[in-house]
């Protein structure tokens, strides 16, 4: 199986995990933190649902520079319209990275605000990032929901929701 094949089947498996997770997303706790230095629900799942944006950032673009162009994940108002928008950004995603080609995976990606550069690393690098980063705040979201006392959805494996 080629990188790019493989590439496909995690986006397609950590999307059906994340829909898992913001499928569950109550429209009336946008607004809810877990601590003042956290982001809100709303936020933080915006977020989530933009980061397949990444993926076709990395195999379309060669850097993103805030400066240029600073960061809109979207809005939702509802956990339908999140829903939404997460079901747009991974079908871009996935057809972007579907065009894209071994060869390029190897060059370059930067990302930078002005002068100052965060990283840079392989556009194949980015795409990994951008699904860890996914991974990442699936799970922190799973946190705010589990302290809102709603039942989790596995991701791995059965939750201990699931389990009973």
């Amino acid at each position: 199986m080629k990188i790019i094949e493989k590439l496909l089947k995690e986006i397609d498996e950590e999307g059906l995990r994340t829909r898992k997770m913001l499928t569950i997303v109550p429209d009336d706790k946008y607004d809810w933190r877990p601590h003042p230095k956290s982001m809100p629900v709303k936020d933080l799942a915006l977020h989530i649902a933009d980061l397949p944006t990444w993926i076709t950032l990395a195999v379309t673009t060669d850097e993103l520079d805030f400066a240029a162009s600073p960061y809109n994940p979207g809005n939702a108002n509802s956990t339908e319209e999140l829903l939404m928008l997460f079901e747009k950004n991974l079908a871009k995603a996935k057809a972007d990275m579907d065009q894209a080609t071994e060869e390029q995976l190897e060059e370059p990606w930067t990302l930078r605000k002005s002068d100052a550069v965060y990283m840079t690393l392989s556009k194949y690098e980015t795409v990994r990032h951008a699904l860890a980063q996914t991974i990442h705040h699936r799970a922190q979201l799973g946190l705010y929901l589990r302290l809102l006392d709603i039942p989790i959805p596995g991701s791995y494996g059965p939750s201990a929701d699931e389990q009973g």
